[in-house]
């Protein structure tokens, strides 16, 4: 008899990333990363599967953290980043075996390993102060000291506090190990591709003076022995991704123009480097260019980008499709359509091996974490390759998905998804959770949700849906958000539990449930403050006040501007949409989870919420979790993320 999926098999999940071909197409490497309990870490390897008879093969051991596995181009060796020293290091190793050599041994790491065609050389990109070298040491005489700021952007979430480096570029000698400064200034760069012959570096860079209030990353061509640089698009926006076709007679990079801020489709853009015109080649499309679908069992980038073919005329690529993240193959000409044919498909990562007509996929489904399957482009024939987690699977019991479209706000659709409980039977009533996804610019789908699974398996129904300012579903619905927030969003997912309630009589209406983290906390409040039909609440990572928000997150000042539509002169708007208003109609029981190292959504949001709560003599439990940032629920330290699921079943148990 089958296992219900438990809290913690997030131990058993094996995440699969960064899958890359070898030059001859007969092998490939990958990153496999476990969450440890004993280590309370996460431990990842690296690993080879041959394409023939799909043996697998494990090249690297030991507790550390690896990434970012890059073939030379001669298919010898292969670099990748990793953290056995203490910090990220270059590292390079034989595919014939034996140990990693360490080729970097920079104090402050280093990143992005980009092989140069020759062979020889790889950029990297490191962090560094201007004028700095590489044999100089970080200094520390022990004492604290103040920090002191100009500027307004003077935190990020993962990095914390800012000092005084940037983020620059470097090329390493692969056999000197010596490394030199390709980029040397007060700018923060990031490294794209080497040109075919190996003159230039393609990079994305803002180099306005007002780094305050710009918003934008330049695409700049770098001719590595003039040193000297131009910048590619002619329109203002936000580019990168850059990648040559074979030739070099073409550029194609992802981007957009900043239209609508941050809710603007990413686009592909093809510049032709002879008469130096660039087209936008997927403004037909109406989806984002980009893999913006949820999921809590993915570790590790993949990096894909853009991929060329072989006739220096057509390339693959990634874009979010109503619940799908699906490969797209395009034209130069304009030809574009996708390269999968599956109707669920999350593909986060893929290779080209264009001389053998086959594409390398990482890909995961609703009731399947991440894998690697072969896809033979001529006939379309999609093939597993590897099932890491097929033991593991084949022993629990797993509530499968069930999309549908409903009509939201406005009589527009929108997409949901409900999950039965797991052992479901017919005639029985269940409860019901509701879960809202963060951004509000991303969106749930057809992929492996641990949390999802997890309370289907405790006997809950789960119930999530795409409500505008949701990517996947056009520009007009990604955009119709903003300057709404807590209007037609709210209605969507109001009518969406008013569709499933007539719709699948197995909920039982006096038992909802309702959770979400960052925008989807800041939803959870907000709900709770308009309407009493949700029996227990528990919010995460949220925003409860508009004003403070605006002030203290590392993007609040923006942030505010471009989804509330306004700033510290209009304190009534911020206001008006600030859960934190409604507290006095907050009936709902609710439990409030909050990283203290949060600088996206502070951990004073949930601090005001929960004084304001209990002020009123209301029911809430606030829970800190410590060493933790926004991102706790996807990559935060193991035990803490155990906690965080044991804390929201615990809190639906004791009322639902």
């Amino acid at each position: 008899m089958k296992e219900s999926i438990t809290i913690k098999d997030l131990y058993e999940i094996k995440a699969v990333s960064d899958p890359r071909l070898s030059p001859n197409g007969e092998e490939a490497v990958f990153v496999q990363t476990v969450m440890c309990e004993e280590k309370d870490d996460y431990i990842s390897t690296l690993h080879s599967i041959s394409l023939q008879d799909r043996s697998i093969r494990q090249w690297t051991f030991g507790d550390e953290r690896i990434s970012s596995p890059r073939w030379s181009p001669d298919g010898r060796r292969i670099a990748f980043i990793s953290n056995r020293s203490g910090v990220n290091q270059l590292y390079l190793i034989s595919r014939d075996g034996g140990e990693a050599e360490l080729i970097t041994d920079f104090h402050r790491g280093v990143s992005n390993p980009v092989w140069s065609p020759c062979g020889e050389k790889i950029a990297v990109g490191v962090r560094m102060e201007k004028g700095g070298t590489f044999d100089q040491k970080e200094g520390e005489d022990g004492k604290r000291k103040p920090f002191v700021t100009t500027s307004m952007k003077y935190k990020t979430d993962d990095r914390g506090f800012h000092d005084d480096c940037y983020a620059q570029i470097a090329i390493v000698n692969a056999g000197t190990k010596e490394m030199r400064r390709v980029t040397d200034d007060e700018h923060d760069y990031a490294l794209h591709s080497f040109s075919p012959d190996g003159k230039h570096l393609a990079f994305s860079t803002d180099k306005n003076k007002d780094r305050d209030f710009s918003f934008q990353s330049d695409l700049y061509l770098f001719h590595i022995e003039t040193e000297t640089c131009r910048q590619m698009n002619g329109e203002p926006g936000y580019y990168g991704e850059a990648s040559w076709s074979p030739d070099g007679t073409h550029l194609a990079y992802i981007g957009h123009n900043r239209e609508y801020e941050n809710a603007t489709h990413n686009e592909v853009w093809i510049h032709e480097l002879q008469t130096g015109h660039s087209v936008c080649l997927t403004e037909g499309m109406d989806v984002p260019v980009g893999d913006y679908l949820n999921s809590d069992s993915i570790q590790g980038s993949s990096g894909t980008g853009i991929q060329w073919s072989k006739d220096n005329e057509s390339f693959y690529f990634l874009a979010s499709d109503a619940g799908n993240t699906v490969l797209y193959y395009a034209h130069i000409e304009g030809a574009i359509y996708p390269a999968l044919l599956q109707e669920e498909q999350h593909v986060y990562g893929f290779d080209l091996d264009s001389d053998r007509q086959t594409i390398l996929l990482a890909m995961s489904r609703p009731t399947e974490p991440g894998e690697l399957f072969t896809l033979h482009v001529p006939t379309g024939e999609l093939t597993s390759i590897t099932s890491l987690n097929g033991d593991f699977l084949a022993g629990r019991e797993l509530s499968t998905p069930q999309s549908f479209m409903y009509t939201g706000a406005d009589e527009w659709p929108v997409q949901g998804w409900i999950m039965k409980p797991a052992g479901y039977e017919d005639g029985k009533k269940y409860p019901l959770i509701v879960e809202i996804h963060g951004g509000p610019h991303t969106m749930y789908g057809n992929t492996f949700f641990h949390e999802f699974q997890v309370l289907s398996s405790r006997g809950y129904a789960v119930l999530y849906v795409n409500p505008r300012g949701s990517h996947g579903y056009g520009q007009e619905f990604v955009d119709a958000v903003r300057g709404d927030y807590g209007g037609g969003d709210y209605e969507d997912i109001m009518r969406a539990v008013d569709f499933a309630l007539k719709e699948f009589p197995f909920i039982d209406e006096s038992r909802l449930g309702v959770t979400g983290g960052s925008y989807g906390g800041f939803m959870t409040n907000w709900i709770i403050g308009h309407t009493d039909r949700f029996k227990a609440a528990a919010t995460q990572r949220s925003i409860s006040n508009w004003i403070s928000f605006y002030g203290v997150s590392d993007i609040g000042y923006y942030f505010s501007e471009w989804q509330i539509q306004s700033g510290l002169h209009d304190i009534g708007t911020l206001w008006k949409h600030s859960p934190l208003a409604y507290v006095k109609n907050m009936n709902t029981p609710l439990l409030i989870l909050h990283s203290e190292n949060d600088y996206r959504c502070p951990v004073e949001q949930a601090e005001q919420l929960f004084i304001a709560l209990k002020r009123e003599g209301k029911e809430a439990r606030f829970v800190r979790f410590p060493e933790s940032n926004h991102n706790l629920s996807r990559t935060g330290k193991p035990s803490l993320r155990e906690a965080r699921l044991q804390e929201i079943v615990d809190w639906f148990g004791e009322y639902l």
